[in-house]
């Protein structure tokens, strides 16, 4: 049978004509639509009367038998923003508790949600993320865009509340859920809880704000106790190991892949998931758990004069403090709220400036070049054991972008680790994760690892479609996997590879690999800045520049493009070269062409793995 025949194939009792159309209509769609449109189904059969099919799975989760046969008069939109799919878990859970307590509620991407309903919801929950500067997630610019602007409706029927998600490292701490519940309320909306600000340890706040939102909604809406809903394919497993359950895995290889005269040690890691279970597509990242350098733990005892061996009991668990400081506290970056903490105790008038109001710039600076022993060995401060480790933020694991194909190869993982490591008045300083995977060497080395999903950062459904791939540094390691990826599924598609560095001769990442896929034919076009090589100095926005007839030509062929790493300088200047390429090559002003790259966003064609 050819492929062409199994695509015509009826859906059950449907004709071909029909069965074509719910394809298309299905397409794309994610888990949370689709369990949506199954209650649909249900609750339309429900009203003509007929029965629903046997051998069909029913669970006593939730939503849309009901609402199928008749809008309801109240139901619970949540709405999510998110960079790394921490907000969309959230509101996922969030959707699920509704559900299982009887409330209509539908959950809803921010990309995907209808802003013209926005007028008429009655419950909103919107949790959203804030990234890189204070900025929201790709997926939620045009929502957040939409209830800042003066099309924004009235909301005097509106009851709200908002989880925000941040990064305390950074000084715009959840700015985006800020403005958002900000706006909200400006624009006459009532919050039916207080907005809660959530920090990389998202749970410890996520769970009592679902908890309480569910119990404040049930009040308020007068939701029934019981509601069902027939589900047309079975629940999917939840995987073995996640985040919270990590796989331990065994490091195969761990390679320096830089020069000895390069100003950065960058590692090709391969991690083997034999016996895992874990699948990952191109795009996606690997979760890594690590421990904290020793020579860290040790300078910062040192720094706060307290033994290691002191017992520290925090919420039922006790740790010497050493082990605290080792694997239960980050002490490599640096938050505010710490910094506000230890100026107090410090009575340090520096300090207090950096965080004073207006002095963002110094703020930010100080929050990413310097460590926790910086601060202490700079301004001290009198700690006790117990009160240190509360001030400080829970350990987080670090997510790489995935360097390979799991269809090439196969139980494995690679990743392309650049190793922080500079110093600071002369001292040494180390990158927590990175110098942990960098001394992951010998047979017998593993590491605690788990799948990150990515679905922003995807190749295109389609193997013809050309793609334009940005990626200076480390930002080039998805690109690896996504070159592996169209080779064994034998893409038609162009594609086109835009790679910065410093040095030609020792930091050309993976060089020999993208000149052999230049030879074959997979890799059409390579263009490359090198930042500090005599005579060329140049950055990859300057190569796009330079070829900006051909980049809008690509674009108008409808090319994918796609932007990883920094999210501070080099994305921002991307996306401005983005603008100005399409603005001169395209004959439009500068607002037509910002519009014309929010288009390829909003079309999946502008992609950005940014951080």
């Amino acid at each position: 049978m050819t492929a062409t025949s199994a695509v015509s194939l009826p859906l059950g009792p449907l004709d071909p004509e029909r069965s074509e159309l719910l394809r298309r209509v299905v397409d794309g769609l994610e888990p949370a639509t689709l369990q949506w449109l199954s209650g649909f189904a249900s609750g339309v059969a429900f009203a003509r009367g007929q029965a629903v099919p046997t051998g069909i799975e029913a669970a006593n989760v939730t939503a849309a038998a009901a609402a199928a046969r008749a809008e309801p008069a109240a139901r619970l939109a949540v709405v999510y923003g998110s960079q790394t799919g921490n907000g969309k878990r959230i509101a996922e859970r969030l959707g699920r508790a509704a559900e299982a307590a009887g409330l209509a509620v539908r959950v809803y991407a921010a990309r995907d949600y209808p802003l013209k309903d926005l007028a008429k919801e009655r419950f909103l929950s919107l949790v959203i993320s804030t990234h890189g500067d204070g900025d929201p997630p790709d997926d939620a610019r045009g929502f957040v865009e939409f209830i800042t602007s003066k099309r924004a409706p009235r909301l005097e029927n509106l009851s709200y509340s908002v989880l925000a998600l941040g990064d305390s490292s950074y000084p715009k701490f959840c700015e985006t859920g800020r403005q958002a519940d900000e706006r909200l309320a400006a624009l006459g909306a009532k919050r039916l809880l207080p907005r809660v600000d959530c920090d990389v340890d998202y749970d410890r706040l996520a769970t009592p704000w679902v908890e309480q939102l569910v119990s404040k909604a049930r009040e308020d809406m007068g939701a029934p106790q019981v509601a069902t809903v027939t589900r047309l394919r079975p629940v999917p497993a939840a995987p073995q190991y996640t985040r919270e359950h990590p796989f331990v895995a065994s490091v195969v290889a761990n390679q320096r892949v830089t020069g000895r005269d390069a100003t950065k040690d960058v590692r090709h890691v391969e991690i083997s998931l034999e016996g895992s279970g874990l699948r990952y597509e191109p795009g996606d990242a690997l979760g890594v758990w690590h421990d904290n350098p020793a020579q860290v733990v040790d300078a910062v005892l040192a720094a706060l004069r307290l033994p290691g061996d002191e017992s520290v009991t925090i919420d039922g668990q006790t740790r010497t403090l050493r082990e605290w400081l080792a694997g239960g506290r980050e002490i490599t970056r640096l938050t505010r709220p710490f910094l506000q903490r230890h100026a107090e105790r410090s009575g340090s008038e520096a300090l207090a400036a950096v965080l004073a109001p207006g002095n963002e710039a110094e703020l930010r600076r100080t929050l990413q070049d310097l460590q926790v022993v910086d601060v202490l060995q700079s301004h001290a401060a009198n700690w006790t054991a117990e009160d240190f480790v509360r001030a400080l933020r829970p350990l987080a694991p670090r997510l790489y972008s995935i360097a390979s194909s799991q269809d090439v190869v196969g139980e494995e993982a690679h990743l392309t680790v650049a190793v922080v490591d500079y110093e600071i008045d002369g001292q040494r300083r180390f990158g927590a994760a990175s110098a942990h995977l960098a001394g992951l060497t010998g047979e017998e080395a593993t590491v605690r690892v788990f799948i990150e999903p990515n679905q922003r950062f995807r190749l295109p459904a389609d193997p013809a479609r050309d793609v334009i791939m940005i990626g200076p540094g480390t930002g080039v390691a998805p690109y690896r996997g996504f070159l592996q990826q169209r080779e064994a599924q034998g893409a038609t598609g162009r594609n086109w590879l835009v790679f910065g560095a410093r040095h030609f001769d020792s930091e050309f990442l993976y060089q020999v690999e993208w000149q052999e896929a230049f030879r074959k034919g997979l890799l059409n076009r390579i263009d490359l800045a090198f930042s500090r090589d005599r005579g060329q100095r140049a950055y990859v926005q300057d190569r796009l520049r330079e070829a900006g007839a051909e980049l809008y030509s690509w674009l108008e062929a409808g090319a994918s493009v796609y932007v990883c790493g920094d999210a501070q300088q080099m994305a921002p200047d991307v996306h401005a070269t983005l603008v100005g390429v399409v603005a001169e090559h395209g004959g439009l002003d500068r607002e037509a062409a910002e519009a014309y790259v929010r288009r390829l966003a909003d079309e999946g064609r502008y992609l950005r793995d940014v951080y």
